[in-house]
């Protein structure tokens, strides 16, 4: 994102006119916030709240000590804080894949707000600045983060990903390198949403979509839709977005797919619905980008794909996967004849 060099965006200037016609009114709160958003008179220092997930479904609001303010830190007031399925994950299991909540933690990551302080050393971001926060902190010395791929570094702190607590709180403190400031027509809820949105442009950049690429989206949840836009921003004619739920296909319709289609969960309905996929894109697929990671979907991704084409796999799917191997026989007559059979007849069996 590019960071204007303006010392306050143009909204917030609006704001303080208002708010204060008179130049020195405007000095006075410039001042002000960059005390941390408390008049001289204020003797009372604000408590920092945050919401802990503290168990299984339990999630308390609970004070929240900030770190000290480094050189190259800002500390953020938090606007608009999403709710990602990890998160859920956490709630309702205390793990997430391989991470397991073993203590309690501020939860959130997906996040936006304004800057109230900035470090000794801080130079493109002052008070009154509206961020969105990348919030994974990568070591920048492994060979990932010097080649550029930062999102794999091995040492990566995130947000909300045990042990790192997350940015559902009053106010965190965060690097300034890792804060980007909203140009002027992006919200703050807008901001909190670029962490998502980053997921689906870093998937159509990986798959290479263009102007002349076909894309097949499993699941209209909020990955899905993400990935629909980023695909239309690449250029992408046509889009196809299955789901199974009526509500977020009128969704993704709304937000630019071509065609949607309606699905079911049962394994032996795919070769019916690939037809009716294959009739909705009116030709090859050229990219499909499962963003459900169910062995259905995945399923649908490898019959639907033309060959030569492309599948991409989002998210979290399960620990194990097994599209391609549904039933298995030993090597006796009767098995062996059992098999061809099975497979011949078709339904629910892929390999």
């Amino acid at each position: 994102m590019n960071r204007p060099m303006n010392p306050m965006n143009i909204q917030t200037q609006r704001n303080l006119l208002r708010e204060y016609p008179d130049k020195e009114g405007i000095e006075r709160e410039r001042e002000r916030m960059g005390k941390g958003g408390k008049s001289h008179g204020d003797s009372e220092v604000e408590q920092n709240m945050a919401a802990w997930l503290t168990g299984i479904n339990t999630l308390k609001i609970q004070p929240f000590e900030l770190p000290a303010l480094g050189p190259y830190d800002v500390r953020i007031r938090m606007k608009a804080v999403g709710i990602c399925g990890s998160d859920v994950h956490y709630l309702k299991t205390l793990r997430c894949a391989d991470f397991i909540v073993k203590e309690p933690m501020v939860i959130g990551h997906e996040c936006a707000g304004i800057i109230e302080e900035v470090g000794s050393d801080v130079k493109s971001l002052v008070p009154g600045d509206r961020v969105a926060l990348e919030p994974g902190i990568s070591c920048w010395r492994c060979d990932r983060c010097k080649d550029g791929s930062y999102n794999l570094c091995p040492e990566m702190k995130f947000f909300a990903t045990p042990p790192i607590h997350g940015s559902l709180a009053n106010q965190v403190v965060h690097p300034a390198d890792l804060c980007f400031k909203l140009p002027d027509n992006v919200t703050l809820e807008e901001g909190a949403m670029c962490e998502p949105l980053s997921v689906g442009i870093h998937a159509c950049r990986r798959a290479n979509v263009g102007p002349e690429t076909t894309a097949l989206i499993m699941g209209a949840g909020p990955i899905g839709l993400v990935t629909l836009l980023s695909a239309r921003a690449f250029g992408a004619p046509r889009v196809v977005i299955v789901d199974v739920d009526d509500y977020r296909l009128s969704v993704a319709k709304q937000l630019g797919a071509d065609e949607i289609v309606k699905v079911s969960t049962n394994m032996q309905d795919i070769p019916e619905e690939v037809v009716q996929i294959h009739k909705a894109m009116g030709r090859g697929v050229d990219v499909t980008f499962d963003c459900a990671g169910f062995n259905k979907t995945m399923s649908t991704a490898l019959s639907a794909t033309r060959a030569g084409g492309k599948v991409c796999l989002i998210g979290m799917g399960h620990g194990e996967m097994t599209p391609l191997i549904t039933h298995r026989f030993g090597f006796s007559q009767k098995e062996v004849e059992e098999a061809f059979e099975t497979s011949a007849r078709g339904g629910d069996a892929i390999k």
